[in-house]
């Protein structure tokens, strides 16, 4: 049986990289208060419903505040807990209850101090005395490069997602609603993980691009049924679509389907590091165009991680450039309301190696 305990090592390497930014930067510590964030240097999940924070020094020393008992193992220096909740009450005001906790251990934050803009609230801000860097670009562009327990969580992840699409084989035909589709694929992948899921997908509706499931819809012979799955293990995202026939192909569902597959193949053939990823998007969208039955009318694909859609972006609003440890979707589709009823949507998560990509998702794709 895999264990998910926190690996240390991988944390430090995650904080020697911060550290090196702050250094870089000319920056004497990093406030953080975002729980993704706190786990990507720390590897202890807290689900959203707490507050956290972090306070790691430009000399490598990181001190967390945690919501509850002090975790079994995690990646800190100095380790301190706060009452989150009060006679098994959740407090509202954890936010400062927390920021409280951490004055008392490192004191006012003086000097050039990076934080995270989007939550630095008044609470946060009580507490540096300084100057403040948003330093939230910097924690995305280096939360691209996943260490050896990122990927094995996220692996654990698209396993799943797996499973779900095994069970779905099994149980998709014509009648089914989309309510009865959705609960059998969660139950699978509860039972895979042991525990609760921390996030579960996209689309799950019938002849449409995609979206949750209705109440009352039931699948229909002739559709086909996007599935965009995505479960989250301690906070880390797979995301894998799939197209189903509900009662078997079409010559247009097929020829769709082949194109998709071309358009994967040459993402495969085509990423390295330093590849452009607008260049990719316009190549796959030229490539889908010369379809003869559908259009191809999104983003190619996304980073995936500790949020569904992170860098790198396969999108033309975007100009990123791949690079060794990112870990990303292709999804292309092509979609026609009447010849495809709907669409088609194939999406499989791959991690960039020096060489090229390796295939995380390489179970079945047929419709």
């Amino acid at each position: 049986m895999k264990t998910f305990d926190v690996d240390l090592e991988s944390c430090r390497k995650r904080q020697s990289r911060l550290v090196e930014t702050l250094q870089r930067e000319s920056l004497d510590g990093a406030l953080i208060t975002q729980n993704v964030h706190v786990q990507w240097l720390t590897g202890v999940y807290f689900p959203p419903v707490f507050s956290s924070s972090v306070f790691l020094s430009a000399d490598g020393e990181l001190t967390l505040i945690s919501p509850h008992k002090k975790p079994p193992i995690a990646a800190a220096d100095n380790l301190e807990r706060f009452d989150a909740k009060l006679h098994s009450t959740m407090r509202n005001d954890q936010s400062l209850a927390c920021l409280e906790t951490l004055a008392r251990v490192v004191g006012k934050l003086g000097g050039q101090i990076g934080v995270e803009f989007s939550s630095f609230g008044p609470h946060a801000q009580s507490l540096v005395s300084g100057r403040v860097t948003d330093i939230e670009p910097l924690m995305y562009q280096l939360r691209r490069q996943k260490e050896k327990d990122e990927l094995a969580k996220i692996q654990h992840a698209i396993d799943a997602t797996e499973f779900m699409y095994k069970r779905a084989r099994q149980i998709i035909q014509p009648g089914i609603s989309e309510i009865e589709v959705f609960n059998e694929l969660q139950t699978v992948a509860v039972d895979f993980f042991g525990e609760p899921l921390t996030g579960t997908g996209n689309d799950y509706q019938t002849a449409s691009r995609g979206g949750p499931p209705r109440r009352g819809k039931t699948t229909q012979a002739g559709e086909l049924y996007i599935l965009d799955l995505g479960p989250a293990f301690r906070g880390y995202f797979a995301d894998n679509a799939r197209t189903l026939a509900v009662s078997g192909p079409t010559e247009d569902q097929t020829v769709a389907s082949q194109w998709i597959a071309k358009a994967l193949a040459h993402v495969e053939q085509s990423v390295r590091p330093g590849k452009s990823c607008r260049d990719l998007f316009n190549e796959v969208q030229q490539l889908l165009d010369q379809s003869p039955v559908g259009t191809f009318n999104h983003h190619l694909g996304h980073g995936i991680g500790l949020f569904p859609h992170e860098g790198p972006h396969l999108n033309p609003n975007w100009d990123d450039t791949f690079a060794a440890g990112d870990v990303f979707t292709a999804e292309p589709g092509l979609y026609d309301p009447q010849r495809l009823n709907a669409g088609i949507r194939i999406e499989n998560d791959y991690v960039v190696t020096i060489d090229g990509v390796r295939n995380l998702s390489t179970f079945e794709t047929s419709l």
